[in-house]
C-alpha cells in the first residue's frame, strides 16, 4: 500500500504468516499502527497520525449525500461480524471510496437549491405573492411586478451557490483523482484512488501474491480507535489473531519504508475515523436566523395592516357610501372580504425588503473576496492565500466567543528543537544571558555547524570540549549519552543521514548531538554506532527498559546504564526537559538483575508492575550528568495572538489527543495559563468519582459559579467520557464556563465534536473551532464557525471547513526553515520579536496574525457591514411602503396606490440599491490598525448590541416617523391643488412622484449619516442614487405610446419639474426627516461615547499613537463601561476543599515518547538493521514515475 487512505490489517511479505509480526501498537489519542512489509520494516508515525495526517489521506467529509444532504453518521453494531476474503473481490462488499464535501450534484441542484432557496421566509412569502398576483381583479400592482424580481433574485443566488459549490467539487476532485496501483486479475492496475478498494504493494514476486488466498473474519465497523478483533485464516496454516496492533487507521502515514501489504477491512463511511465524524449541519449565522425572526414579524404585522384596511374599508363605505358614487358598490360578505384581504397584502407586501436577500448574498461573495485576496494572510512561501469556503458566515466571525483549538500544527509547529543543557552544572545555550567575546571568534563554519534557526546556540559547549576544560568529560558523556539511549532509525541518503524516530523529543536530542560533532550513524538489533571526535564507537545493547511518565528511559549499554529520567527545574522557560544520568555496573550485578527481569517478564499477573519494580532495583545511585531542555516550537506570534484574543472577550479551550502535561506546557508557553493560576485537573476512572469532584468543585466555587474566574480547568478524555454524562453534564459545563482556561487532553475526534457540541447547545454564544488534521474535522464541522489550517497534514480540514488560512507556520531560506540572521537570533533570546529590518522575521510575525486579522479585522468589519445593510434595507422599505397605509386613509381604503406599479418594483433594485452595497462593502467601523491594536473593540461586535429584534425596531419606528412626514408634509403643501400650464389640474401620480422623490433624496441621505468610512464608493452609491431617480423619471414620463407602458404617467416630470412646490420640498422635508437623527447621533457621541468613538476621533486627528486610558486610568470623555478595557477575570480567592486541585507551579517534563504500547521498545531496536541496503527498484512496472512522485 502505497497510501494510507483506508482502514487496513498489515501481513507479513516473508509469508510467516503463522507468526505475523508487529512494531506498536496505539498509545497517544489518534496514533495508529506499525506494519512489515516493506524492504526491512514499515514504520507508521502513530504519534501523528489521526492528529496530523497527510496531504493525500481523505478525511469524514467522504459522506454519501442524497440530493445534497449529509446524512447522519450510523454507529454499527459491533456485533455484526465481517468476513473479507483474499483476492476474490466478487465476494467481497465495501462502501464506496470516493469523498464528497459539495453540497450540490448535477441532479441535485435545481431542487435542492429551490427547496433551501424557498425554506427562508421571505423567498417563500414573495412565491405566495406572486402566486396572488396572478388571480384576475385581485392585484393592485400588476402580475409580474413581483414575478421579475423574485426571478432576478434566483438567478444571482444561483449563481453565487454554483461559483461556491464548484470550488468545492475542484478540491474533492484532486483527492479523489490520485493515482494508486492495487492488485486485480493478477496484475498491477494504476487506477484513481476513489475506485480502489483493495491497495497493495509488491511483495518478493507478483506471482507469490496473487496466490495468496484465505480469508479475515472481523468485528463490524465501529467507532473504537483503539479496539480490534479478528483472526486472519491462510490456506495451508493456522489461524492468526489480529489486533489493533496490526490495524492502519484512515490518516496513517508511512515512514522508513516506501512501501507495505495491506488488506482493506473497512471503507468510506465505515472506517473508524468516519464513525467518529459527525453530522455536518447547514449552517446559518444568527443574524440571519434574527432576520429571518424579524421577516416573520413583519409578516405577521402586514396581516394587521391587511385587516385594518379591510376593517376601514367597510367602515367608510357604510358611511360615505351614497356619495361615492362613482365607486361600483360591492355588497359586504365573507367572498368579497376574503378578495380584499388578498388585495391588501400584495398592496403592502413590499414592506418585507425583496431585495435584502439577494443584497446579503452579493455583499457576502464580496466580503469572501476580500478575505482570499487579503495580502496581510497570503502565504508566500507556498503561494497559499486565505479562503473562504463559504460567505454565509462572514459576519459571525465578528461574534465569536468560544475558541476551541487543537494543539499540535495548530498552536505549535511539532517541530522539537534542542534549546539548552546544563552539564556538569553548567549552563549552555542560553546566550541572552551573557556575552561571550571568545565565542564570536569561532570561524563561520564552525558556528554555521552549530547555530541553526531557533536551535542550540553556544559556542562555548564546544569550546570547553576541545580546550581540555575541566567538565570535558562529562560533556563527552554526556553527548555520548543522547547518541546512545534512545530509539531512532538513522537512515543515509547519500552523505546525509536523516533520522526517523517515533518520538520527535528523541529526534531532537540526536540531531542536537549531531550538531555538536557526535553522529549517530548506525543502528544493528544489538547495537549503535556513534562518531564522535574523529572516532567511531560501536555500543552493544544489552537491555531497553521503557520509558513512561513517571519512570526513566533506559538502555543498558554493554555494562554501563544510560538514563534519561524526568528533572523538576528549568521549568521557568516552559521546556521539555530530561535529566541525563549514568552507572557503571559490574557483571555480576548485570546479570543478577537480568535474573530478576526475565522473571518479571513471564509473570501472568500485574506484569507491567512487577517490571516496573524491577527497573527500580537497578535504576539507583545514578550519576547526573545534567539536564536537556528541548523547545515544542510554537507558531510565530501564538503568544501574542492568544493574549489578543483573550483581550477581545474570547475565551480559548484546546482540546487535543496530546499528554496533558506536554498540553500544560504548552499553555503556559503560549501565556493561555499564567502565573500561580490554580488548576483544576479532573483525572478520575469512574462516574461515581468523576461526579463527586465536579459538584465538590461547584461547591467550592459558590456565588462565583458560571463567572469567568482567574482558573483552569484540565481534563482527560477518560474522566470526559463520565463528564458528558447526563448526570454530570450540566455541573461540569458550569465549572468549565467558571473557569478562564479549558485544557482537554487525550480526546478522541467524536470526544472533540462533543465538547464544541456542549457549549453549542447550552450557551448563547458563537463557537469557533481551528484546527489542521483529520481529528479536527469533527469539531471543526460541528461549531458555528470552522476554520482549517492547510499545512503538512494535507487538505482534510480545510476541505470540512468553512474558512481556511495557510500554513501558519512561517518559513524562508534552506531546508524550509526562516532565514535568521545573527542579529535576530539576539532579539529572540531576548524573548522579543526581531525588529523590522529583520527581513524573514518580520514576514513571519505578520502572517502568524492569520486568524488574529480574520476575527479582529474582517469578523468586525463584516458584522458592522452587514448589520447595517439588513437595517438599513429594513429602514428603506418601512419608509415608502407604509406611504400606502397612509394613503389608504385618504383613498378610501379602495386599494389604490399612490405610485406608479414598476416605480414600485424598481425601487429597491435599483433607486436604493446602491447605498445598501457601499455600506456591506466598504464600510468600515475603524482602520484595520486600530482593531488590531486595541482588541477591547471586538466585543462591541461580539455581544450582539448593534443588531437585535429592539435595535431593529428602533430603526423601524425612525421609519415610520420618516414616512409620516414624507407622505403628510406634501400632502399639505398640495392640499388646496395647483392648476398647471394649459388650464389642466394635478393628480395622485403627480403627489406620488413628489413623494418618491422625497423618498429617493431622504434614505439616500439617511445611508450617509450611517457611514463611518467615506470613500468614493459612498458618494457614488448616494448621490449616483439620487440622479438615476431623476434621469429614470424624466426618461420614463417619455415612453409611453413608443412603449406601451404606463400610459399614465406620460408628461409627468415636465409637471412636476416646473413646480416650485417640489423643489421647496426637495430641500425642506428630507431636511425636517433627517434632523432628528443628526441631533440624536450628536448627543449620544457627546454624552455617551464609546471606545469606538475614541478611536475614530484619534484616527481623523491623524494621531498615530492612540495612548488611550489604560485600566487604572479613566477619561472624563470616555464611559466607563467594559469596552473601555478588556475584560478581566474575577481573581480567585476560593479555598477547594479537593485535591484535585493544584496551586503549584507545574510539574512533569512533558518529554513525549511512545508509552504503553503493544510492543515494548526493546522488540522495536531490536527490528532495524541500518547495516542491510533497501531493495528499492523491484517495485510494480505498473508504477510509474510520477506515482512514485
Amino acid at each position: 500500500m502505497k497510501k494510507g487512505h483506508r482502514d487496513a490489517t498489515l501481513l507479513d511479505h516473508e509469508k510467516k504468516w503463522d507468526n505475523l509480526h508487529f512494531l506498536t501498537s496505539p498509545s497517544d489519542g489518534g496514533r495508529e499502527g506499525w506494519g512489515a512489509c516493506g524492504s526491512e520494516r514499515s514504520e507508521v508515525n502513530r504519534d501523528q497520525k489521526i492528529e496530523r495526517p497527510c496531504s493525500f489521506l481523505c478525511g469524514p467529509s467522504e459522506v454519501e449525500e442524497t440530493m445534497g444532504w449529509r446524512q447522519s453518521l450510523q454507529r454499527t453494531d459491533m456485533s455484526k461480524a465481517r468476513t473479507i476474503y483474499l483476492n476474490e473481490p466478487l465476494k467481497n462488499t465495501f462502501c464506496k471510496n470516493s469523498i464528497s464535501t459539495a453540497k450540490y450534484s448535477v441532479w441535485s441542484f435545481l431542487p435542492l437549491y429551490l427547496y433551501l432557496q424557498f425554506s427562508k421566509a421571505a423567498n417563500a412569502f414573495f412565491l405566495f405573492i406572486t402566486i396572488l398576483q396572478q388571480i384576475p381583479d385581485v392585484s393592485p400592482t400588476g402580475k409580474y411586478t413581483t414575478l421579475l424580481p423574485l426571478l432576478v433574485i434566483l438567478t444571482i443566488s444561483g449563481i453565487k451557490e454554483v461559483v461556491e459549490d464548484h470550488k468545492r467539487h475542484l478540491a474533492d476532485r484532486l483527492v479523489n483523482s490520485k493515482s494508486t496501483i492495487v492488485l486485480r486479475q493478477n496484475a498491477w492496475q494504476v487506477i484513481q484512488w476513489k475506485e480502489a478498494l483493495l491497495e497493495t504493494a509488491e511483495m518478493q514476486t507478483e506471482k507469490q501474491l496473487s496466490s495468496l488466498s484465505g480469508k479475515i473474519e472481523c468485528e463490524g465497523p465501529n467507532c473504537h480507535f483503539n479496539s480490534f478483533t479478528g483472526t486472519l485464516h491462510l490456506n495451508g496454516s493456522s489461524p492468526v489473531p489480529v489486533g489493533p496492533e496490526q490495524v492502519l487507521l484512515r490518516g496513517t502515514q508511512l515512514k522508513n519504508t516506501e512501501w507495505i501489504l495491506g488488506i482493506v477491512v473497512y471503507t468510506g463511511l465505515e472506517t473508524k475515523f468516519m464513525q467518529n465524524s459527525v453530522k455536518s449541519l447547514l449552517k446559518r449565522s444568527s443574524v440571519e436566523k434574527v432576520t429571518n425572526l424579524q421577516i416573520l414579524v413583519l409578516f405577521l404585522l402586514l396581516l394587521v395592516m391587511s385587516l385594518v384596511s379591510c376593517v376601514g374599508g367597510m367602515l367608510w363605505k357604510d358611511k360615505h357610501g351614497v356619495d361615492i358614487w362613482y365607486i361600483v358598490k360591492k355588497e359586504h360578505n365573507t367572498h368579497s372580504f376574503g378578495f380584499d384581504i388578498l388585495m391588501f397584502i400584495i398592496l403592502y407586501h413590499n414592506l418585507i425588503p425583496i431585495s435584502l436577500l439577494v443584497t446579503l448574498e452579493i455583499v457576502k461573495y464580496i466580503q469572501a473576496l476580500f478575505i482570499n485576496w487579503d495580502e496581510d494572510m497570503h502565504y508566500k512561501a507556498n503561494n497559499v492565500y486565505a479562503m473562504a469556503r463559504t460567505s454565509n458566515l462572514n459576519e459571525e466571525l465578528g461574534q465569536v466567543k468560544y475558541l476551541f483549538s487543537d494543539k499540535t500544527g495548530t498552536l505549535t509547529c511539532n517541530i522539537m528543537t534542542l534549546k539548552k543543557c546544563t552539564i556538569a552544572g553548567i549552563t549552555y545555550g542560553d546566550q541572552s544571558s551573557r556575552s561571550d567575546a571568545g565565542g564570536r571568534k569561532l570561524s563561520q563554519s564552525q558556528a554555521c555547524s552549530v547555530t541553526e534557526a531557533y536551535e542550540f546556540n553556544d559556542p562555548t559547549l564546544l569550546r570547553n570540549l576541545k580546550n581540555n576544560h575541566p567538565t570535558k568529560a562529562c560533556i563527552k558523556e554526556f553527548l555520548t549519552l543522547l547518541c546512545v539511549c534512545h530509539t531512532v532509525v538513522p537512515k543515509r541518503d547519500g552523505n546525509n543521514i536523516n533520522y526517523q524516530a517515533s518520538s520527535p523529543d528523541e529526534a531532537a536530542l540526536v540531531k542536537g548531538a549531531k550538531k555538536l560533532g557526535f553522529v549517530f550513524t548506525t543502528r544493528t538489533p544489538y547495537s549503535v554506532t556513534i562518531e564522535a571526535m574523529g572516532e567511531e564507537f560501536t555500543f552493544e545493547i544489552l537491555n531497553v527498559l521503557e520509558f513512561s511518565s513517571f519512570c526513566a528511559y533506559v538502555q543498558a549499554v554493554k555494562c554501563v546504564l544510560f538514563c534519561v529520567a524526568l528533572p523538576l527545574f528549568l521549568k521557568q522557560c516552559r521546556l521539555r526537559t530530561l535529566c541525563v544520568a549514568y552507572i557503571d555496573l559490574t557483571e555480576a550485578e548485570y546479570q543478577q538483575w537480568l535474573v530478576k527481569y526475565k522473571e518479571a517478564s513471564t509473570v501472568v499477573q500485574d506484569r507491567t508492575q512487577s517490571l516496573e519494580d524491577c527497573y527500580d532495583t537497578i535504576e539507583r545511585k545514578f550519576l547526573l550528568l545534567g539536564a536537556t531542555a528541548i523547545e515544542d516550537r510554537l507558531q510565530a506570534r501564538v503568544p501574542e495572538t492568544i493574549t489578543s484574543l483573550l483581550k477581545a472577550n474570547i475565551r480559548i479551550w484546546v482540546l487535543t489527543g496530546d499528554k496533558q502535561e506536554t498540553a500544560i506546557n504548552i499553555a503556559y508557553s503560549c501565556k493561555l495559563l499564567s502565573g500561580q493560576m490554580p488548576r483544576i485537573q479532573l483525572n478520575t476512572d469512574s462516574l461515581e468519582a468523576t461526579q463527586e469532584v465536579i459538584n465538590q468543585s461547584c461547591q467550592d466555587l459558590g456565588t462565583l459559579l458560571g463567572k469567568e474566574n482567574d482558573l483552569a480547568l484540565i481534563i482527560d478524555g477518560k474522566t470526559l467520557k463520565h463528564a458528558l454524562h447526563s448526570e454530570v453534564k450540566k455541573n461540569f459545563l458550569s465549572l468549565a464556563l467558571s473557569c478562564r482556561a479549558v485544557l482537554c487532553c487525550r480526546l478522541s475526534p467524536l470526544q472533540k465534536a462533543e465538547i464544541v457540541d456542549l457549549v453549542k447547545k447550552h450557551v448563547r454564544a458563537i463557537t469557533l473551532a481551528i484546527g489542521d488534521g483529520a481529528n479536527d474535522v469533527g469539531m471543526i464541522q460541528t461549531a458555528h464557525i470552522g476554520v482549517g489550517i492547510s499545512g503538512n497534514e494535507g487538505m482534510l480540514a480545510t476541505n470540512n471547513s468553512d474558512y481556511a488560512i495557510a500554513q501558519v507556520r512561517g518559513r524562508g531560506g534552506r531546508g524550509g526553515r526562516l532565514a535568521w540572521s545573527v542579529e535576530d537570533l539576539v532579539h529572540l533570546q531576548q524573548w522579543r520579536l526581531p525588529p523590522a529590518s529583520c527581513g524573514a522575521g518580520k514576514a513571519a510575525a505578520a502572517q502568524n496574525r492569520y486568524l488574529e486579522k480574520l476575527l479582529l479585522v474582517h469578523g468586525a468589519w463584516n458584522y458592522f457591514r452587514v448589520t447595517k445593510c439588513i437595517l438599513y434595507c429594513f429602514y428603506k422599505n418601512v419608509v415608502l411602503y407604509i406611504i400606502e397605509l397612509w394613503f389608504a386613509f385618504m383613498n378610501g381604503f379602495s386599494g389604490q396606490i399612490i405610485f406608479d406599479r414598476w416605480c414600485i418594483s424598481l425601487y429597491n433594485l435599483v433607486f436604493t440599491s446602491l447605498p445598501p452595497f457601499t455600506l456591506g462593502i466598504c464600510e468600515q467601523c475603524c482602520s484595520q490598525e486600530s482593531l488590531l491594536r486595541h482588541p477591547q473593540l471586538y466585543t462591541i461586535s461580539q455581544t450582539g448590541d448593534t443588531f437585535n429584534i429592539k435595535v431593529l425596531w428602533i430603526q423601524c419606528v425612525n421609519a415610520l416617523v420618516h414616512s409620516f412626514i414624507l407622505f403628510w408634509l406634501p400632502t399639505k403643501m398640495l392640499e388646496h391643488d395647483m392648476v398647471l400650464q394649459g388650464g389642466h389640474t394635478t393628480d395622485y401620480l403627480f403627489l406620488g412622484n413628489f413623494i418618491y422623490t422625497y423618498v429617493v433624496v431622504t434614505v439616500c441621505l439617511k445611508a450617509g449619516l450611517e457611514t463611518l468610512s467615506w470613500n468614493k464608493f459612498s458618494h457614488l452609491g448616494i448621490w449616483g442614487s439620487i440622479a438615476m431617480w431623476l434621469v429614470f423619471f424624466a426618461v420614463y414620463s417619455f415612453l409611453w405610446p413608443t412603449i406601451p407602458i404606463s400610459p399614465e404617467m406620460t408628461g409627468q416630470v415636465n409637471m412636476v419639474l416646473v413646480c416650485p412646490y417640489f423643489w421647496l420640498g426637495f430641500f425642506i422635508v428630507p431636511f425636517v426627516c433627517l434632523i432628528q437623527n443628526v441631533m440624536w447621533k450628536s448627543i449620544r457621541n457627546t454624552c455617551k461615547r464609546t471606545l469606538l468613538e475614541e478611536v475614530r476621533e484619534m484616527e481623523s486627528s491623524r494621531i498615530q499613537e492612540l495612548d488611550l486610558p489604560r485600566d487604572s486610568e479613566k477619561s472624563p470623555r470616555t464611559e466607563t463601561a467594559n469596552l473601555q478595557k478588556s475584560p478581566s477575570p474575577q481573581p480567585c480567592e476560593v479555598v477547594f476543599r479537593n485535591n484535585s486541585v493544584d496551586l503549584g507551579n507545574p510539574q512533569g517534563s512533558a518529554f513525549s515518547q511512545v508509552e504503553q504500547t503493544g510492543i515494548s521498545q526493546e522488540e522495536l531496536v531490536r527490528a532495524y538493521d541500518t547495516t542491510k541496503s533497501m531493495p528499492v527498484g523491484t517495485v510494480p512496472s505498473a508504477l510509474s514515475k510520477a506515482v512514485l512522485e
